[in-house]
């Protein structure tokens, strides 16, 4: 790999962890945000974007860390459109991510057909536990949740090969903050819970953009 490249990858890796720990650290208030909050929030996932912009041959993947980062800004944002904006742009990066695996797909093996099991479970349980507590949201909710279990089911069934496990673990991680998330917003009905979920959330779904991000950039199907 050229240094220059490499110099400027650990530029955004830096940039990016920096944001991340930022906005995770920074008092926020959701009745009335700053827009500083949101720019540090946006750079967060924005540098990735832009590490896999210089580097990273496949566009798919720098997508779906672009539409992330149009999430990250919209969802600091108040009102309903805000929040239905923000969960588009996930929705269409995980649309993104799948369609990067789809090429490298595989049969799944034993344990990779009991992650599916349980990914099956999970994502039909929302049906009880989530959407009838969403409202005018819930057939969104519905289609977003469908989008985020394609993009973790492709990740299971990967083919092998080098960085093939970090990329599974950043989607692993995805998922828990998106689910970590849906409770907040749905489910937590105490300002402590919010709270809880609201610190826990953020570091999983920051450090499951950047692994598949560096899985991305070691993997190479066998």
């Amino acid at each position: 790999m050229p240094t220059n490249l490499v110099t400027s990858g650990t530029i955004c890796l830096i940039l990016s962890a920096l944001a991340a720990l930022a906005y995770e650290l920074t008092p926020k208030d959701v009745s009335n945000p700053r827009w500083t909050i949101t720019a540090i929030k946006g750079t967060a996932v924005g540098a990735l974007a832009l590490w896999a912009l210089l580097y990273l041959p496949n566009p798919l993947i720098t997508a779906g860390l672009m539409l992330g980062a149009i999430g990250d800004i919209a969802l600091t944002r108040p009102g309903q459109r805000a929040f239905l904006i923000g969960m588009a742009a996930f929705a269409l990066g995980h649309l993104a991510y799948a369609a990067a695996f789809l090429p490298h797909l595989a049969a799944p093996n034993p344990r990779q057909t009991a992650i599916l099991v349980a990914l099956a479970l999970l994502l039909a349980s929302t049906e009880i536990w989530l959407t009838p507590h969403t409202g005018a949201l819930r057939n969104p909710i519905r289609g977003y949740v469908a989008v985020i279990g394609l993009m973790a089911i492709s990740a299971t069934v990967l083919l092998p090969g080098p960085a093939r496990e970090t990329i599974q673990l950043g989607a692993l991680l995805f998922v828990l903050s998106d689910l970590l998330l849906a409770l907040r917003l749905f489910r937590a009905h105490t300002p402590r819970s919010k709270s809880l979920l609201s610190l826990t959330l953020w570091p999983a779904y920051w450090l499951g953009q950047a692994l598949i991000l560096l899985g991305a950039i070691g993997y190479s199907p066998a």
